[in-house]
C-alpha cells in the first residue's frame, strides 16, 4: 500500500527481470491532492526491444507452448485469485493512480478479476472447425497465437482496461508487451505481479511459465508506443485512447499489415423520449455522464430530450446534478472525485468558457467547487483538498445547437449539453451528425420504439432505460472515429489469433492432370 507521505518507488517487469527503466525516473500524482505518491523510471527504445525479443524467446519455450487449452485455462483462473486475493490493496492504488471513487475502483478490481476467469472459460471450450468436404479430401480449420503482441492503455480505467487485453491474448497463447498511460503505471505493473506470481510451477511439465512473456513498459507515448507499434516482432496491437493516436496507430500498422483494435473517443447521445420514466432517465443520464467525473469514452455527453417532456426532464436533471456528492475518493459517499491533473481540468474549463461563448446557458455547475462534501473518513481535510485537488462541478448546459463545438468534441470530464428534439426524424439526424460512434443511451417503455431507433443509430453498443452496464461476454467497440475493431466477448480471442488451413487428401488415385 502507498504512504502518502513516503512515496514508492516503483520497478516493472522487463524481459523477465523486476528492475527499473532505463530512462529518467518521474513521479504519479494523486489527483485528491497533487501529492505525489510514486517515483520510477521510464522506459526507453532500447528497453522496448529487449522486452519484445525476450518475449518472443518465452512464446517459444516449451513450458509456455506446449500448454494445452486447459492447461493455460488453469493459468488464468490463478490470476483471477491473485487479483482478488488482493482486491482492497489493488482498489486503493487504483484510487492513488487516477483519483476514482473507491467504490469504483473496488468494482474495477472485481472486473478484472472476472474478466481472465471468463477468458479461462472461453480458452478450454474454444474449438476449431472440421470444415464439410468439397472434395475427395478432409479439411480443418485450426486457430494458432499470433506472436507477441503490444496493448496500450487509457488512464481513466487502468486495471479494466489491462485486463481485457492481457486475459485473451495470454488465452490465445500470445505473450504481451503492455505500455501503459505514463501518468498511471501502477496497475499494469501489479497486474504483471500476480501474473508473475501465478506462473510458477504452472507451465508444461509443472515448469515455471518464462517470467517474460509478460512486460510492463512505463513512459510517453510518443517514445515507448512508438517504438512498440513499429517493432518488426510485434504482430498486433490493441489501443485505448484517443483518436488522434489511433489514426496514428493505425497509419504505422497499415504499413506493417498489422492487424489492430482500436477503442477510441465518444461523444455519445443520450434519448429521453416523451414516454420515458422519468426518475429512472434523470437517474440514467447523470450516472452516464457524471461517473468517473465525466472521465469515460463512452458517457453520454449529449441528453436528446422530447419537447413534451424538456422542462420536467431539465428540472429533475438539475436538481439532481447539484445534489451529487463531490469529494474524497477515499470515501464511500462521494459520488464525483477529482479530474486526472490540473492541466485536463484546464482543458474542461476551456470548454465550458468556449460553450459560454457559443450561446450556452449555464444550468448548474461550471466552477471549481468552493468545498466538498461531507466525508466520512477521518483524514479528509476538505479545504486543502479543495484548493489542491483537481475538482470540477457537474456541469450542465442548455442553448447550445449539435453543430456547437461543445456538442462535437469529446471533453472527457463533466458536462452535459441538454437538447430538446421534435420528433424520430430530427431526433436521428442530430444523434448520427457526429464524427464519433461509440456508445448510445435510450430511455423509453416503448421497447418497439427503443429497437427502432437504436438500430437507426450509428454506435457501437445501445443501452435502452440503463446506460454504462457492461458484460465481458459481449462485445464492446466503436465506429466512425471511435475505432475498429472488438474487445470483450467469446469471439474476441480470435483476435489474437491466426487461421491455419490443413486438406488432407482421401483419393487412391494420383492427380491425373500430370498423366500423359
Amino acid at each position: 500500500m502507498s504512504d502518502m507521505n513516503n512515496p514508492t518507488h516503483i520497478q516493472t517487469l522487463i524481459a523477465g527481470q523486476w528492475r527499473d527503466a532505463s530512462g529518467d525516473v518521474y513521479s504519479t500524482e494523486y489527483p485528491f491532492d497533487g501529492r505525489v505518491v510514486a517515483t520510477l523510471h521510464a522506459a526507453t527504445v532500447s528497453d522496448v526491444d529487449e522486452a519484445v525479443r525476450m518475449a518472443e524467446a518465452a512464446r517459444l519455450q516449451s513450458a509456455w507452448a506446449d500448454l494445452l487449452p486447459h492447461q493455460r485455462a488453469a493459468f488464468l483462473h490463478a490470476i483471477a485469485a491473485g487479483i482478488r486475493a488482493r482486491s482492497e490493496e489493488l482498489a486503493q492504488l487504483q484510487m492513488f493512480d487516477n483519483g476514482k471513487p473507491i467504490t469504483e475502483c473496488r468494482g474495477l478490481v472485481a472486473s478484472a478479476a472476472g474478466t481472465f476467469q471468463y477468458f479461462a472459460a472461453v480458452v478450454e471450450t474454444f474449438e476449431d472447425a472440421v470444415t464439410p468436404p468439397r472434395g475427395e479430401f478432409m479439411s480443418i480449420s485450426m486457430h494458432e497465437p499470433l506472436g507477441v503482441v503490444g496493448a496500450i492503455t487509457p488512464w481513466n480505467s487502468p486495471i479494466a482496461s489491462e485486463a481485457q487485453k492481457l486475459a485473451p491474448a495470454l488465452a490465445a497463447g500470445c505473450a504481451v508487451v503492455i505500455k501503459p498511460a505514463e501518468i498511471t503505471p501502477r496497475m499494469a505493473i501489479e497486474l504483471a505481479r500476480i501474473i508473475d506470481a501465478a506462473g510458477v510451477g504452472m507451465g508444461a511439465g509443472g515448469a515455471d511459465i518464462p517470467k517474460a512473456l509478460v512486460s510492463v513498459l512505463p513512459g510517453k507515448g510518443g517514445v515507448v508506443g512508438d517504438a512498440l507499434v513499429r517493432h518488426p516482432l510485434i504482430r498486433r496491437i490493441a489501443f485505448t485512447g484517443g483518436t488522434t493516436v489511433g489514426k496514428g496507430i493505425a497509419t504505422l500498422a497499415a504499413e506493417k499489415l498489422m492487424p489492430v483494435s482500436l477503442e477510441l473517443g465518444g461523444k455519445s447521445p443520450t434519448i429521453v423520449c416523451a414516454d420515458a420514466d422519468l426518475e429512472h432517465a434523470v437517474a440514467g443520464v447523470l450516472y452516464g455522464i457524471f461517473s468517473s467525473s465525466g472521465e469515460s469514452c463512452i458517457a453520454g455527453s449529449r441528453c436528446f430530450v422530447h419537447a413534451s417532456v424538456y422542462d420536467a426532464f431539465k428540472a429533475r436533471l438539475v436538481s439532481g446534478a447539484k445534489a451529487l456528492r463531490v469529494g474524497n475518493p477515499a470515501s464511500t459517499n462521494t459520488q464525483m472525485g477529482p479530474l486526472i491533473s490540473a492541466a485536463h481540468r484546464n482543458a474542461v474549463e476551456r470548454y465550458v468558457a468556449l460553450g459560454l461563448s457559443e450561446g450556452g446557458k449555464l444550468l448548474c455547475g461550471g466552477a471549481r467547487p468552493a468545498r466538498l462534501a461531507e466525508q466520512d473518513v477521518s483524514n479528509a481535510n476538505t479545504d486543502v483538498a479543495c484548493e489542491q485537488g483537481y475538482y470540477y462541478l457537474p456541469t450542465i448546459f442548455e442553448g447550445l445547437s449539435n453543430t456547437a463545438t461543445l456538442c462535437r468534441e469529446e471533453i472527457f470530464g463533466p458536462v452535459l449539453a441538454l437538447i430538446p428534439y421534435a420528433d424520430d426524424a430530427d431526433l436521428i439526424a442530430q444523434c448520427n451528425d457526429n464524427d464519433y460512434g461509440l456508445a448510445s443511451g435510450i430511455w423509453t417503455k416503448d421497447y418497439q420504439h427503443a429497437l427502432k431507433l437504436g438500430k437507426a443509430l450509428q454506435t457501437g453498443t445501445v443501452w435502452i432505460n440503463t446506460y454504462k452496464v457492461f458484460s465481458i461476454a459481449t462485445a464492446f467497440g466503436g465506429v466512425k472515429n471511435s475505432g475498429m475493431g472488438r474487445e470483450k466477448g467469446y469471439a474476441s480471442i480470435m483476435a489474437y489469433m491466426t487461421q491455419k488451413s490443413f486438406y488432407w487428401g482421401l483419393s487412391k488415385q494420383p492427380n491425373p492432370w500430370s498423366r500423359s
